[in-house]
């Protein structure tokens, strides 16, 4: 931008007219010394009484009194029997009535080199000789009077003819303003402003082709986040880019000014897929919540217009997101990664360009920030595929020997080519080009600098390359299209696209050196992104390249995270390191919240009760896609005392559905009794541990108090149960030998107890005490059936063997 000025003597115009107005400041400057150094005693005060006096004066009669701005210019380069018509305003910023007031058009002589547009461009105030003589005649504008403040248009028109342009050239037309002051009563020049004048009425015989780039680049949009539905809709950090290409807008006016001239689109496909995005369902952020975006129908018509305008044109493909060549060259590129991601910016340019737009494109070129190249900027620009790098001629320069402009394309080694675009006609439309006067200005000093270029050597045809500023105005890009119109009639330039351009034989006097680091500009090494900055997105490619692995689609997390990443290299951060910064933490921090919607459930310590268990583990995936490839690995700390599985650990293989979570059952063996520490961690396939480990602790217990209670009962309950029945038994024997007459019921009893199965008399086989349990298999009898009492000696029901199947998804362990 402003380092433009630093080179080659350009001066965009807004410095330009910094300078004007400075340079009225510093002659004043030995007026005042004069006062403050006079002696003292009663010459110097009288002196000192003079003093207002002699400062008023000097406002009135210098040739910076009144300001002179020139708005309007038509034609821009006019031909035999065109009338020359020149607008704008007069404004008196001394302090004295100015009377007698007339606008002049002045002439002043036909300028030779580029240098000396240069140093026309710079000089401030009227110069006698320097700055021509007035056309006059019926050819003013008169004022009777301007006060001090006071503003006055006027509008002066002249026929060519009157002009006196013999030679085909440059000539520098001056609007000046003459008028008298109460201090100086006589015609004098109180302000100048100085423009150009090209005069090329008909075609040269040998026209300089010339290529303008056209760049439609915007700063970053949108966000790494997408909606959870199928269509994964994205999210923006704002609403801008509906202002840029609503009517009116930065973007909608280059769209709509390119489509009617004959220039090279460089497009950046973020861009693209930006405005793709758009034109369906999106949300916006805004503060803690999204709202819904409603600009599609704006999104839509734009990528429309846009792929008309293309369609036979040629288009030249940034890698994806504008990434900063520089930064990578000089910060980056020994951040292990960083070169990897321009290759695949550069891959998914072209597929970006044909989906949206259906041409395809060129991604031959590589642009790094303003032109500005050294050695390490060269090899990074061209390790992606690039083959030509879009340099500029103020950091390429040539030998002060050659005295012309050569053709923009040149080798520069190992096969790489560059195009050397013209900084002067590069830089013409920087600055503020809101006002008419700069916009008039600059406009006119772009044509006089194209035209000499041709005037140089017009016997031999030359090519060369305008590259303007990455993101022009609307102001701005409204003058190149008024420039550029003017060329299109062919005079003295002929269009030419910027692959056709690369390709023209080289100049073999034209500088082919590339200079070294020492020579990158300071302003622009400061804005480039940091050492910092590159070990983020190193961190967060790590962080992807982990996650990716263990999802069942990877490519719904893999290309917004991808393409984050690569917009947070971009360009368009020069400037913006606090909005780049914080952009690059979001992309992390997302990516980090998604990582961890997989992890593992925190588990309490576990009691173990018995030499072997199950332990469960219990993985818990919070995303809306399943997770696989992964390892649950659960650990002893302590082997000798507690095994997982057969030894030291044991590993199993994890796969969750998304929105779900599964325990996953572990064997163990505990050798002795106490504490056993554990931990489980989650592998991917590779071996690289996922997300954190969780520890944790299980109490051995061979036999615990529970266990000795639960025996006791059933000890218990078998001495009830063996006591009950010798009572059944012996009240059974002591009725039998009521009835056979025995008196001693203990014999009888073990006569009873000593009967053979089926015997009659033996116990169990008459009465109502028969019970179910007692009868033969397949026997019943009476008083049988299912609301017969159970009694205590019946024997429980078979079980089941102990199940080995997993145990639930609580802190239970199953023996």
């Amino acid at each position: 931008m402003a380092e433009a000025a630093d080179f080659q003597g350009t001066l965009p115009s807004a410095a330009r007219r910094w300078l004007r107005r400075t340079g009225a400041l510093i002659a004043a400057v030995p007026l005042l010394a004069g006062v403050v150094q006079l002696p003292a005693g009663p010459a110097a005060a009288q002196t000192a009484a003079q003093a207002p006096v002699q400062t008023a004066q000097a406002d009135a009669t210098g040739s910076r009194t009144v300001d002179v701005s020139l708005n309007s210019l038509s034609p821009t380069a006019p031909v035999d029997g065109d009338t020359l018509t020149v607008s704008g305003t007069v404004t008196n910023n001394g302090k004295q009535t100015i009377t007698d007031a007339q606008v002049d058009l002045r002439v002043g002589p036909r300028l030779d080199t580029r240098s000396a547009i240069d140093a026309a461009a710079q000089r401030n105030g009227y110069q006698p000789g320097s700055d021509g003589l007035t056309v006059g005649g019926k050819y003013i504008q008169k004022f009777s009077k301007l006060a001090p403040g006071g503003t006055q248009n006027f509008s002066v028109s002249v026929p060519v003819k009157e002009l006196n342009l013999s030679t085909y050239g440059v000539y520098q037309l001056g609007v000046s303003l003459t008028g008298d002051t109460a201090a100086q009563p006589y015609p004098t020049v109180l302000g100048i402003e100085r423009s150009f004048l090209p005069w090329q009425p008909e075609a040269s015989d040998a026209r300089t082709k010339t290529t303008f780039l056209w760049p439609l680049i915007s700063t970053t949009h949108l966000t790494a986040e997408t909606g959870s539905d199928e269509q994964q809709t994205r999210v923006f950090e704002d609403d801008e880019l509906a202002k840029e290409i609503g009517p009116g807008g930065r973007l909608q006016q280059m769209l709509s000014l390119g489509s009617a001239l004959d220039v090279t689109w460089v497009l950046d496909p973020d861009l693209l897929a930006t405005v793709d995005a758009m034109t369906r369902n999106y949300w916006i952020k805004s503060q803690d919540t999204l709202v819904a975006g409603k600009n599609q129908a704006v999104a839509n018509q734009w990528l429309n217009d846009l792929e008309k305008a293309v369609q036979g044109k040629k288009v030249v493909a940034l890698p994806f997101a504008d990434p900063d060549l520089a930064s990578l060259a000089h910060n980056g590129k020994n951040i292990s990664g960083s070169l990897s991601h321009l290759k695949a910016a550069t891959d998914v340019a072209t597929d970006t360009v044909e989906t949206v737009l259906h041409v395809t494109p060129t991604t031959d070129f590589a642009w790094p920030m303003n032109g500005a190249v050294d050695p390490s900027i060269v090899d990074v620009a061209t390790s992606a595929g690039a083959d030509t790098v879009i340099a500029r001629s103020d950091s390429m320069r040539e030998s002060s020997a050659l005295p012309y402009t050569p053709s923009a394309a040149r080798p520069i080694g190992g096969g790489t080519r560059a195009v050397v675009a013209d900084a002067r006609l590069s830089t013409a439309f920087q600055g503020d080009m809101t006002r008419a006067e700069d916009s008039t200005l600059a406009v006119q000093e772009f044509l006089a600098q194209s035209l000499m270029v041709t005037l140089q050597d017009p016997a031999e045809q030359r090519s060369i390359v305008v590259a303007p500023q990455r993101m022009p105005t609307a102001s701005q890009a409204q003058a190149m299209a008024q420039a550029i119109r003017t060329l299109s009639d062919g005079r003295w330039t002929q269009a030419q696209d910027l692959t056709t351009a690369a390709k023209v034989k080289p100049d073999p006097r034209a500088t082919t050196h590339v200079p070294s680091a020492r020579s990158y500009p300071a302003s622009l090494r400061k804005q480039e992104l940091t050492v910092a900055a590159f070990e983020k997105v190193k961190e967060t490619q790590a962080k992807l390249d982990s996650f990716k692995v263990i999802l069942s689609f990877p490519d719904r997390v893999v290309t917004p995270f991808g393409r984050a990443i690569d917009r947070s290299m971009s360009t368009s951060w020069r400037g913006h390191a606090a909005e780049g910064y914080a952009f690059r933490t979001s992309v992390t921090t997302h990516l980090t919240g998604l990582t961890q919607s997989v992890q593992l459930i925190d588990k309490s310590d576990a009691q173990l009760s018995g030499r072997s268990a199950v332990i469960p583990v219990t993985v818990k995936n919070g995303l809306l896609q399943g997770v696989d490839h992964l390892t649950l690995r659960l650990t002893s700390k302590k082997p000798s005392r507690f095994k997982i599985g057969n030894g030291v650990y044991q590993e199993l293989p994890v796969k969750v559905s998304g929105g779900h979570s599964q325990s996953f059952k572990f064997e163990t063996t505990a050798n002795v009794n106490g504490l056993a520490d554990v931990v489980a961690q989650l592998y991917t396939e590779d071996g690289t541990p996922y997300g954190r480990e969780m520890p944790f602790q299980v109490q051995v217990n061979e036999v615990t108090p529970t266990v000795m209670l639960v025996i006791a009962g059933g000890m218990l309950l078998l001495v009830l149960a063996g006591f009950r029945m010798y009572q059944q038994r012996k009240r059974a024997a002591a009725r039998q030998a009521e009835q056979e007459g025995t008196d001693d019921p203990e014999d009888s009893a073990g006569a009873a107890l000593d009967l053979p199965d089926g015997a009659p008399g033996a116990p169990g086989r008459s009465g109502d005490d028969l019970s179910i349990s007692d009868r033969p298999e397949g026997e019943s009898g009476a008083g049988s059936g299912e609301h017969d009492p159970e009694q205590p000696s019946d024997p429980t029901p078979d079980t089941v063997a102990e199940s080995t199947d997993p145990s639930g998804t609580g802190e239970r362990v199953d023996r």
